[in-house]
């Protein structure tokens, strides 16, 4: 079995995806009630019991609702930095002591033949983190809830051969949007998440000949949608000269409500040494 991954849900609802590879099946987040997750491995072909690990991006509600409930109803361990399992602690319950696993920022950790290496990004949480995965030489990149995209963030999502990425609002749906000012204004800075036009010019500087396909997620329910999504990032790419139809990079959609069929990743790039 190649590399291959499913967004189960994706959006302000609820954050959870699937990684596979013939060695390890892991989830990024549970931000849905647990018999929700369920249901939706369920229609992927997959059970609870599946799972080998969770792996926390940070501790907001539509990333851990279902969190504590889905470790001990499976006996699946959660990996997260300390930072974040300090801020879960009052959120999720008891978890047994051998499934409270402390994964730094900047770790790389093997699962067999697919390693998985956690990389810090800017939002407003204890100690956020995204996720790139490895399995030979291609490489799937999960990266959402992001203020903005620095260098170090640009780095580590190049070479990526597919991405989930987050275009989570349309700026002018925003701002005249019934969200108080004070929360618009955190959407917005640099703590907050990327609008559509930012993911696209994000994505210039990222992609690179080896990416074939991204999937824009998070997508907020109020405040986008996702031909306006694709429109604007496609537009934002080719103000920069990036041209999609030059190229064999493709958008893809992600949902709130159901998931994204399998996608198995197979493209060429390279593998970095293990983290000390």
């Amino acid at each position: 079995m190649s590399l291959r991954f499913t967004v189960l849900s994706s959006g302000s609802t609820g954050n959870a995806t699937v990684i596979q590879n013939k060695d390890a099946t892991l989830m990024i987040d549970a931000g849905l009630s647990c018999k929700r997750v369920n249901q939706l491995l369920e229609e992927q072909g997959l059970s609870g019991s599946q799972i080998d690990g969770i792996l926390v991006t940070h501790e907001h509600s539509d990333h851990i609702k279902g969190l504590g409930a889905f470790s001990r109803k499976h006996q699946v361990p959660i990996y997260a930095n300390e930072k974040t399992w300090e801020a879960l602690e009052k959120h999720i319950g008891d978890i047994a002591e051998e499934h409270r696993i402390v994964m730094r920022t900047g770790e790389a950790r093997d699962f067999g033949d697919l390693r998985v290496e956690s990389f810090g990004i800017s939002h407003d949480a204890a100690e956020p983190v995204a996720y790139n995965f490895y399995e030979g030489e291609t490489k799937l990149s999960v990266a959402t809830d992001l203020g903005y995209v620095s260098d170090k963030v640009q780095e580590q999502l190049q070479d990526a051969n597919v991405m989930v990425f987050e275009s989570n609002h349309d700026v002018e749906m925003l701002r005249m949007g019934r969200y108080p000012w004070n929360i618009k204004r955190r959407i917005l800075g640099d703590l907050g998440h990327l609008s559509n036009e930012d993911a696209g010019n994000a994505l210039c500087d990222i992609a690179t000949g080896n990416t074939r396909r991204v999937y824009l997620a998070h997508l907020s329910r109020e405040h986008n949608q996702m031909d306006l999504a694709k429109m604007s990032v496609q537009g934002a790419m080719e103000d920069r000269g990036y041209f999609l139809k030059e190229t064999e990079l493709q958008l893809r959609d992600t949902y709130y409500d159901r998931p994204t069929p399998w996608d198995t990743v197979v493209e060429k790039t390279r593998i970095p040494a293990l983290s000390e």
